[in-house]
C-alpha cells in the first residue's frame, strides 16, 4: 500500500498597515519608504507571491499557499514593517566598553572607528561602519542609530568583532566591547 502525499494549499494574506506620516512606494520588487527620520529602500524576491498597495495597507499574500509561501509571507512582512518603524524612530543599538586592566579608548572619524590601548596593544584596531549609521561614543557608551534595522545592528557586529579575544581564556580577559541593548530590548 503506497501513501499520497498532499500539499495543503491556503489562501493566506498579511496586511501590513501605513501610518499618518509615512509615504510607501512599490515599483516591482523595490520597495520604498519615506518618514519623518528618513528613507528606507529595499529589494526582495517575490517569486509567485501577489503583492500590492490598498489605501492604507500593504497586502502580501498568495490564494493557494503553501508552507514555502507562507514563510515567504511572513518574512517579507516582518521586513516591510520594520521598513516602516525605522522611518518613523531610528533603531538604536547600545555598547559598552569594558575592561579591567587597560582602558580602551574609542574614536570616530567619519565612517571609521579606531579601538586604542585594547590589551595594551600598541597598533589600534580599526572598524569600517556601513554608511547610513550614526554612531556616538559617550565615556563607556558607544550608541549607533539609524533608519536601516540591518545596518545599525551590522554596525553594533563591527565593534564586537573588532575586540574578540582568540586564543586566550575568555575566564581571565574580560575586556571588550559587548553589546548591552538591541533595537529597544535589553540583553
Amino acid at each position: 500500500m503506497s501513501r499520497i502525499f498532499i500539499k495543503m494549499k491556503k489562501e493566506i494574506y498579511k496586511k501590513i498597515e501605513i501610518p499618518d506620516g509615512v509615504e510607501v512606494s512599490l515599483n516591482e520588487n523595490f520597495v520604498s519608504v519615506k518618514g519623518p527620520e528618513g528613507e528606507n529602500k529595499r529589494e526582495f524576491k517575490f517569486g509567485n507571491l501577489e503583492f500590492g498597495k490598498e489605501k492604507d495597507y500593504i497586502v502580501v499574500g498568495h490564494k493557494k499557499a503553501t508552507k514555502k509561501e507562507k514563510k515567504q509571507i511572513n518574512t517579507i512582512s516582518a521586513h516591510i514593517a520594520n521598513l516602516i518603524k525605522g522611518v518613523q524612530k531610528k533603531f538604536l543599538y547600545e555598547l559598552k566598553i569594558c575592561f579591567s586592566h587597560f582602558p580602551i579608548t574609542v574614536e570616530i572619524k567619519g565612517d571609521e572607528a579606531t579601538i586604542k590601548n585594547f590589551l595594551g596593544e600598541k597598533i589600534p584596531r580599526k572598524v569600517t561602519l556601513p554608511k547610513g549609521v550614526e554612531t556616538t561614543v559617550n565615556g563607556n557608551v558607544i550608541k549607533t542609530a539609524s533608519v536601516n534595522k540591518d545596518l545599525a545592528g551590522q554596525a553594533a557586529a563591527c565593534f564586537e568583532k573588532a575586540t574578540r579575544i582568540t586564543g586566550k581564556d575568555r575566564r581571565v580577559f574580560q575586556d571588550g566591547i559587548f553589546l548591552v541593548n538591541k533595537a529597544g530590548k535589553e540583553i
